[in-house]
């Protein structure tokens, strides 16, 4: 017996689920909750490894981390927004992606 080659996973959304009428296929509901519930643990956990990458940049740079680390904390500030899981019920103002200001 050997290891089967190139497993598939179904990361994508439900097909069968209507955002107009949720209630209509529960499974489908089920299936997307869940799915939004994974792509929020990916983007949590991105953050913490990008935050991990910080702490070491900051601590091996020394005086020249406003410059070295520069790429890193932009990194780590537009992985940050908008995610965790206190913040669905406040104003995107406050925590929504960054507005470019012209």
């Amino acid at each position: 017996m050997g290891r089967k080659k190139g497993v598939v996973f179904d990361e994508g959304e439900p097909d069968d689920f209507d955002p107009e009428n949720p209630y209509k296929d529960p499974v489908a509901m089920l299936e997307m909750r869940e799915h939004l519930v994974r792509e929020k643990w990916i983007d949590i956990e991105t953050a913490k490894i990008l935050r991990e990458k910080l702490k070491w940049c900051y601590r091996i740079e020394g005086v020249n981390h406003h410059q070295n680390c520069r790429h890193l904390v932009q990194k780590y500030l537009d992985a940050t927004r908008g995610i965790g899981w206190g913040k669905d019920h406040r104003p995107p103002s406050l925590h929504g992606p960054k507005v470019e200001s012209e």
